[in-house]
């Protein structure tokens, strides 16, 4: 069934999903690619790290798990429902993830999310990584609003989304769960305007 629509939308459907998912250049050598079947070593790490685990439910619990998240990134890819990149640096493995999720191109709205690996923290990964795929998805692609969010306890992400200019608008109260219960979590955005 097709729905009228009263506006157009602000991104055309099929724009994203007919052609490869890019690879995205970020400052400090730092390089957004499609996640490979090498990256399952470093993808199932990431998951053992405390932080990472803190802040992320989900989570691989085999190789085989991991590489069948990587077939569903490829599926959002090519379905429009999002992007994921492993984060790498200087040509060498993944340092971090970072995801362009719950496109909506009638509305011109997604909602990033990213971790970093524990040796790779503390030098800019996250911010560049995130500022990279923000130019790319405002500029070049036409999104007009994306959202972060994180818990009110994620102190290093709350940094993150400040240094990538994602403005704090406020808490969203009891909005998420985590091992340790139910935590309220900031929203961030930028828009194309910003």
């Amino acid at each position: 069934m097709t729905r009228a629509l009263s506006t157009p939308p602000v991104i055309v459907p099929g724009s994203l999903g007919s052609s490869p998912q890019p690879v995205l250049a970020a400052p400090g050598g730092l390089l957004l690619r499609p996640w490979a079947e090498a990256d399952v070593p470093a993808f199932l790490a990431a998951y053992q790290d405390e932080e990472i685990r803190r802040w992320h439910t989900r989570r691989p619990s085999s190789e085989t798990h991991a590489l069948e998240w990587f077939q569903a990134y490829r599926q959002d890819w090519a379905r429009e429902k999002g992007g994921h990149w492993a984060i790498t640096r200087d040509g060498e493995g993944a340092v971090g993830r970072l995801a362009l999720r719950g496109l909506d191109f009638d509305d011109g709205t997604a909602d990033v999310a990213y971790w970093v690996l524990p040796a790779a923290r503390g030098a800019g990964v996250a911010p560049h990584a995130v500022g990279a795929l923000t130019a790319w998805a405002l500029e070049d692609i036409g999104f007009h609003r994306l959202e972060l969010d994180h818990s009110t306890r994620n102190h290093a992400s709350c940094r993150v989304a400040l240094k990538s200019g994602y403005l704090l608008e406020g808490t969203r109260r009891s909005a998420a769960v985590h091992e340790d219960g139910r935590h309220d979590m900031h929203l961030h955005a930028r828009i194309r305007t910003d």
